[in-house]
C-alpha cells in the first residue's frame, strides 16, 4: 500500500519534487490526530503528541505536506499553524484533482501561492 501511494504522489507532483520522511512506510510516525483524538477536546496533548510528526515534516524542508485523510490533514495543518511552520498542508485528492484539471475554485484553500492560480478547467464556470 505504501508503495502504491508513493507511485501516485510521484506521478502527480513529479519524482524530483517528492521528499521522503524518515522513518517511513510501516515505521512512520503518526500525526497524532487519528482515532478520534482530533475531536477529543485535548488540543494541547494532541499537539504535544504531534510534535514528533511536525519535526519529521520540518526535516524534509518540503514546502508541502501531502496527507491522505481528513484527520491527518486537520492535525498536520493545525501543527503548522500552531508552531508557525513553513509547510502547506494539502490533501492527496486535491493534488490529483489539480493534476487532472478538475479542481474547482473553492477547493484551493490549502494550496500555496505557487499553485493557487494554476490554470485549470472548471466545469461550473463554463455555464
Amino acid at each position: 500500500m505504501a508503495e502504491d501511494l508513493r507511485y501516485v504522489v510521484k506521478a502527480v507532483v513529479g519524482e524530483e519534487n517528492f521528499a521522503e520522511m524518515y522513518p517511513n512506510k510501516s515505521n512512520n510516525f503518526c500525526c497524532g490526530g487519528g482515532g478520534g483524538f482530533l475531536q477529543s477536546g485535548y488540543p494541547d496533548e494532541r499537539r504535544a503528541y504531534g510534535k514528533c510528526k511536525a519535526d519529521q515534516i520540518l526535516a524534509t524542508k518540503a514546502p508541502y505536506c501531502i496527507t491522505p485523510c481528513h484527520n491527518c490533514h486537520a492535525q498536520v495543518h493545525d501543527l503548522s499553524e500552531q508552531r508557525d511552520h513553513p509547510w502547506q498542508t494539502v490533501h492527496l485528492w486535491t493534488l490529483i484533482c489539480l493534476s487532472l484539471g478538475i479542481l474547482g475554485p473553492n477547493e484551493r484553500t490549502y494550496l500555496g501561492d505557487d499553485l493557487k492560480d494554476v490554470d485549470v478547467f472548471h466545469p461550473e464556470s463554463e455555464m
